[in-house]
């Protein structure tokens, strides 16, 4: 059994159907890139599976339990944790903080609130940010860090609830071609030491080639191609309709690292 089962998911908005019947499978220790051009569903595929879109048909399954009709914090009960394109932490507070914030919000422990934060999961978010290389950077307020870094923080964030399964939503938006590698090697890694899954969606075609082990290409709504890196760049299919005539991956790769 896949870690992660979609089977015939749809979402229709009025009359449209942005996503047409897709279907993938996603395994424990992979990372698994959702790609394709504007307008092919690939945001809304995303949210399906977080549980910030109810879709129309189909099933989606983690460890076999149906997530569809869940909400999103139900989902991130069952083991699914998520970054954004926009890094979503707390300027005003430390960063180890931060990531203790995620770990009450994991425990159920919101409702207290009142209570200093200090005192609580200290020790946790210490753990989860040595993970990510910024344990040394723990007092430092976000709203003073460099975006990279911010960037390591909500992965931390992410980590909280030790998930099965970690959804990244354009996860090195507006990060130079350093600070994307570093933190993708660093996903990476993560994916390897925790045995979890990662699906991500990604403009950059340089780090989705260079860190996926898989990809699954969306146009209109529809999958058109699944496989790695060299099935993908070589399928004709994918080239029509991601690029068009006249523009190769190896263009816009090129064009991804300058």
């Amino acid at each position: 059994m896949s870690l992660l089962e979609v089977r015939d998911l749809k979402k229709k908005f009025g009359g449209n159907l942005a996503v047409d019947g897709i279907s993938f499978d996603l395994q424990a220790g992979e990372l698994l890139a959702l790609i394709g051009p504007n307008g092919a569903g690939k945001t809304t595929t995303f949210n399906m599976v977080g549980g910030q879109l109810r879709p129309t048909g189909g099933s989606i399954k983690l460890n076999g339990a149906e997530l569809t009709g869940r909400a999103p914090r139900q989902i991130a009960y069952m083991g699914v944790g998520r970054t954004f394109q926009i890094a979503a932490t707390f300027a005003s507070l430390t960063v180890v903080e931060n990531v203790q914030m995620a770990l009450l919000a994991h425990n159920r422990k919101i409702y207290s609130f009142w209570r200093t934060a200090a005192s609580q999961y200290k020790d946790e978010a210490m753990n989860l940010l040595d993970q990510v290389g910024m344990a040394s950077q723990a007092d430092r307020p976000c709203s003073e860090l460099a975006y990279g870094d911010v960037k390591r923080v909500e992965l931390a964030m992410g980590l909280a609830n030790d998930p099965k399964l970690l959804l990244m939503d354009e996860p090195t938006a507006g990060m130079a071609p350093k600070e994307r590698n570093e933190l993708m090697a660093l996903t990476k890694q993560l994916v390897v030491s925790r045995n979890m899954a990662v699906l991500f969606t990604e403009h950059s075609m340089d780090v989705v080639f260079a860190y996926a082990d898989r990809m699954i290409v969306l146009a209109r709504g529809r999958l058109i191609a699944e496989g790695g890196a060299e099935d993908i760049r070589n399928h004709p299919k994918v080239q029509e309709v991601y690029f068009g005539t006249g523009k190769t991956f190896e263009k816009k790769e090129a064009e991804a690292v300058q």
